[in-house]
């Protein structure tokens, strides 16, 4: 992230704005980015109770990750087309909408399949909003678009943070309150950003479906985009397939979860930065991913505290991954950043949407190590492409000049 993490600057007067002197619509996108955030880690302290609630299997429940991220993923393609013809506001609604009607009826879901079902809507509705999101507050924070990032990441970390603490708080009583809650939260939101929020202006070109997958023809953000799909796979058999192997109460799983998402929202707001000024974007992430390769190992093969610590742990690398590779993906093309940003995530998610289904079952074909291993591997793979694509991703995001970041009314799904 940019280095001036705690101010901004007011173009006009040069004096320092401070990022909590915001307007009230600032705040409600803020605000409803954090339970949108938190949906993604909502069901990771509860996947056993649902399992059991449901006679399911994990590689059945795991699917609640899967039809949520490939719809995510696939929504990529849609989201900038929407949003440059209806705007940023109605965008935000819609998305909204969505979560608010495909999360309370997956608290009533019969079995698996109709919550999987009702999560893929989620999924639809959570794209819409999220990748939306960090336009509306560039657009409309003070302090510029430092002060606009660092408050998205913020309620990125925080929802990352708070979801499996709202999982497991809710879902100590049953595996169906947090999904009520999060309808309820959303709705909230809803009513915020509506009062709040008045419309953006939309852009002067309208966004075609194909335009992020075009933007991957440039070499760079190709090879970012193909790094993290490696990345995401071992990201999300830590997110999705740990909570089995940890296999402990919703209370005691939703707390290491937590502690997992401080982690996450320290290093990618406050950490990456300085590391990334001292020795380079390219060489943080290619350290990164190693060491969160060594962690998955030792996380797969050691005791049940071990796991624990490395489950924990795990949080750090990964917010520091996260970082960098937003940072690339929005800087190493000369692509609109709207569009890079989208034909980004159109790549990465589809391992965030395998993940989650593979490591259950490659543990019934071998055993609980080899998930990991497979995971840790995939790690490796993606600093692999960070070397061996070193020349093409040398152009790093705080280099290059700024790209517009909300022309086409979308932006990133962040992290």
């Amino acid at each position: 992230m940019p280095s001036e993490a705690v101010t901004g600057e007011d173009p006009f007067n040069q004096e320092p704005v401070s990022i909590l002197r915001q307007p009230k619509a600032v705040w409600a996108t803020a605000g409803a980015s954090v339970v949108a955030f938190m949906g993604i880690g909502l069901v990771d302290p509860i996947l056993p109770s649902i399992a059991k609630g449901l006679e399911a299997t994990p590689s059945q429940v795991s699917l609640l990750f899967t039809s949520y991220f490939l719809i995510t993923a696939v929504a990529m393609l849609v989201t900038g087309f929407v949003s440059s013809r209806i705007g940023g506001r109605k965008t935000l609604l819609a998305g909204l909408a969505l979560v608010v009607v495909f999360a309370a009826l997956s608290g009533t879901s019969s079995s698996v399949g109709e919550l999987v079902g009702f999560r893929a809507g989620w999924g639809l509705g959570n794209a819409l909003f999220v990748s939306t999101a960090l336009a509306v507050i560039v657009g409309a924070a003070a302090g510029g678009s430092s002060a606009a990032i660092l408050l998205y990441e913020s309620a990125l970390g925080l929802g990352m943070a708070c979801g499996p603490l709202l999982g497991a708080l809710l879902g100590d009583a049953s595996w169906r309150y947090p999904f009520f809650g999060t309808a309820a939260l959303m709705a909230i939101g809803f009513v915020c950003i509506t009062a709040f929020l008045k419309e953006q202006p939309r852009p002067a070109r309208k966004t075609s479906l194909l335009d992020p997958v075009k933007a991957l023809g440039h070499g760079g953000l190709a090879s970012v985009a193909a790094s993290a799909f490696f990345y995401n796979y071992a990201f999300f058999t830590i997110l999705a397939f740990t909570p089995f192997v940890l296999n402990m109460t919703p209370y005691k799983s939703g707390a290491v979860f937590f502690a997992w998402g401080l982690l996450l929202a320290v290093f990618s707001v406050l950490v990456a930065p300085q590391l990334q000024q001292r020795f380079g974007s390219l060489k943080v992430l290619g350290a990164s991913l190693v060491l969160l390769a060594a962690d998955l190992v030792v996380l797969g093969y050691g005791s049940h505290t071990t796991a624990i610590v490395c489950t924990i742990v795990s949080g750090a690398l990964i917010g520091m991954n996260n970082t960098v590779y937003t940072e690339l993906a929005l800087g190493v093309s000369d692509a609109p950043r709207p569009v890079a940003s989208a034909g980004y995530n159109f790549v990465r998610w589809f391992a965030a949407a395998a993940a989650p289904y593979l490591a259950p079952k490659i543990e019934e074909w071998s055993n609980i190590h080899i998930p990991f291993v497979v995971a840790a591997v995939a790690s490796v793979i993606g600093a692999i492409v960070v070397w061996v694509r070193r020349s093409a991703l040398s152009h790093e995001a705080e280099e290059l000049e700024p790209k517009h970041a909300t022309e086409d009314g979308v932006t990133v799904f962040a992290n």
